[in-house]
């Protein structure tokens, strides 16, 4: 079969968050299930120096009209990897900027300008270099190639047979523009209605999406009933109720290749679920990077890797923060995101120097180190569509603390310890409402079984084996593919 992804980033290239990793795992499985697999990206700032050394146009100008100028769009090569093929559209005015979506002061004004170009130019593209059975698409800012498929591409012959997966990564981001969007990009007044791309009198990017998509996906079995709801569903809800029926909720997978702790390059010694050694060394390595050298062998390690953002639950975290500190813990925390929470962070940290710790960026190693270092790691997320951090934290041996939605619920169970703690079961701790005492209770509940040395690495080694490899989620994927080529032959 034939797949072409459209996305707006993917690992190594570009990213902001959990989508890339996606969209960087799944063509490489795919592949290896004897599937054909393009991905176009856009050639944003950060992507050139990928390609410094093989630039190599394959379509020198594509031309995107607009409601009353044109723009330009080249395809740039970017070579095989690992089997797949990836292609660039290159248009400097719309993409050769520092950040993605925005810059810190808010997101681009012309977001619909730059995705709605690079969604025709993959489909235009697509023409010349090899049209696909499946265009698979993730979340807003590719959503609209479907619509453009079904409503102006409509009488392409070319195009005709070709069908559309749509994933949804998060449903919290949706791509609001005004009305007059719609006719900026050449689409017909006609959609603009309730039951299509119009909500609340702007145009809906993932909303159309979710409409002209012939199956839709999301990232866990759980956020797939979720997003059904008003408390989830981001006023999308009823729209996704109508296409239930065509809803799968597929969790992701995670890259061992990059997270095992086994031959990971990042750590200061490695270890297995049958030789546990290397973890202390990782412990020691980790509190040496925060400066929490005093922390004694004894006081457990609360990890944080996180954007920081109001989904993810620091609300929460901010209203036990001191009453945590009245524990024998310590806690180490890397992520960038929202004034508001790194602030929240901040001041966290100076209250307890040396026992709370913050590095305020993203950086690859430290997040490696955090998650071996950790003898906890917390998700106290409001909601979380798939979540990879708990699945590397298992890996690891970083027991994880979570609330139990979207993919947090499918991957943690909840440690039982039995009659014989040695042979209990579960691989974490969850916790179900949404309040401080909550998410304390079940910290609480991992801080009490810590000191049980023998019960701990039980519930170490239950998480370490667990495989939530690609290889299992792309099989889904192409079940999905099959069922979407069927309905288009």
């Amino acid at each position: 079969m034939r797949i072409v992804f459209a996305a707006s980033e993917c690992v190594p290239f570009a990213k902001t968050g959990g989508l890339a990793d996606v969209v960087g795992a799944l063509p490489p499985e795919l592949v290896k299930l004897g599937h054909e697999v393009t991905v176009y990206l856009p050639l944003y700032a950060v992507v050139r120096p990928h390609l410094a050394d093989r630039w190599k146009y394959v379509i020198r100008s594509i031309t995107i009209p607009y409601e009353s100028y044109n723009r330009f769009a080249g395809i740039v090569d970017g070579g095989k990897r690992n089997g797949v093929q990836y292609y660039f559209v290159d248009c400097p005015e719309l993409f050769d900027r520092q950040g993605l979506y925005g810059t810190p002061t808010g997101d681009y004004p012309n977001n619909w300008e730059r995705f709605g170009l690079f969604c025709r130019a993959v489909l235009e593209a697509s023409k010349i270099l090899g049209v696909p059975q499946i265009f698979h698409v993730h979340d807003w800012q590719s959503a609209i190639l479907p619509i453009y498929l079904r409503t102006i591409y409509a009488p392409d012959p070319l195009l005709a047979s070709a069908g559309t997966v749509l994933t949804i990564h998060n449903a919290g981001y949706q791509g609001w523009f005004p009305p007059q969007t719609t006719e900026r990009l050449l689409l017909p007044w006609e959609i603009f209605t309730m039951d299509r791309v119009e909500q609340f009198n702007t145009f809906n990017f993932l909303k159309g999406g979710i409409v002209y998509s012939d199956m839709l996906t999301t990232v866990s079995r759980k956020y797939a009933e979720e997003i059904q709801t008003a408390e989830f569903g981001n006023n999308l809800e009823g729209i996704l109720r109508s296409r239930a029926a065509d809803l799968r909720g597929i969790l992701n997978g995670v890259d061992y290749a990059q997270w095992d702790p086994a031959r990971d390059g990042y750590l200061a010694a490695h270890y297995t679920a049958n030789v546990l050694t290397g973890k202390q060394e990782c412990r020691a390595d980790l509190l040496h990077a925060f400066g929490l050298e005093s922390v004694s062998a004894t006081t457990p390690v609360l990890g944080i890797v996180s954007r920081f953002a109001t989904q993810k639950g620091f609300d929460i975290l901010s209203g036990i923060a001191d009453e945590l500190m009245r524990r024998d813990v310590s806690v180490a925390v890397l992520g960038s995101g929202e004034a508001y929470y790194e602030n929240l962070f901040r001041e966290f940290a100076a209250r307890y120097p040396g026992r709370v710790s913050l590095r305020v960026k993203y950086d690859e190693a430290l997040a490696h180190k955090v998650e071996a270092g950790s003898d906890i790691f917390l998700m106290p997320s409001r909601y979380e569509p798939s979540g990879l951090n708990q699945m590397y934290s298992l890996r690891y041996g970083a027991v994880p603390v979570v609330r139990a939605t979207g993919g947090l619920d499918d991957t943690i169970e909840e440690w039982n310890a039995g009659t014989n703690p040695e042979q209990g079961t579960g691989t974490g701790f969850k916790f179900y409402g949404y309040a401080p005492g909550d998410f304390l209770a079940a910290i609480d509940r991992a801080l009490a079984v810590f000191p049980q040395k023998s019960a701990w690495h039980r519930l170490m080694r239950n998480g370490m084996v667990k495989n939530y490899s690609w290889t299992q989620p792309a099989r889904q994927y192409v079940e999905v593919y099959s069922e979407v080529a069927k309905r288009r032959s």
